[in-house]
């Protein structure tokens, strides 16, 4: 048995992009930040703030609702899994980059500078 599992809750980092790939289907990817609190250990020793961007990108109905409502300061919760791909560049140097899969998410807070938009399922504001 195994489990790839990945649960974060983060700030989205810039605004969806939004493509279509085979028969017509949406692909979202945006990056994600969470980042863990500055603290002193018990040494005295003074941790600074660190961030971690996450490669996030969202299939089918989740990337339509994606392009709908998530934008740039959007806190949000997420499941799904890790998927590592790999390519050669221009310059026939193999790269790789690892990103989340998203199963499952939920809009926990507009971005700031999103205020007017409407939240999924919520009422129009009048």
């Amino acid at each position: 048995m195994s489990v790839n599992k990945v649960i974060l809750l983060g700030r989205v980092g810039r605004d969806p992009d939004v493509r279509y790939v085979a028969q017509n289907q949406p692909v979202a990817s945006f990056t994600l930040a969470t980042t863990d609190r500055a603290y002193t250990n018990a040494n005295g020793v003074e941790v600074p703030e660190r961030t971690e961007w996450h490669n996030i990108v969202m299939w089918g109905k989740n990337a339509e609702i994606a392009e709908r409502y998530i934008r740039k300061g959007t806190q949000l919760y997420l499941e799904g899994r890790l998927r590592t791909r790999a390519w050669e560049d221009r310059n026939q140097v193999k790269r790789f980059t690892t990103e989340i899969y998203v199963d499952t998410f939920e809009l926990l807070a507009r971005a700031r500078d999103n205020a007017g938009a409407q939240q999924p399922g919520s009422q129009p504001q009048q």
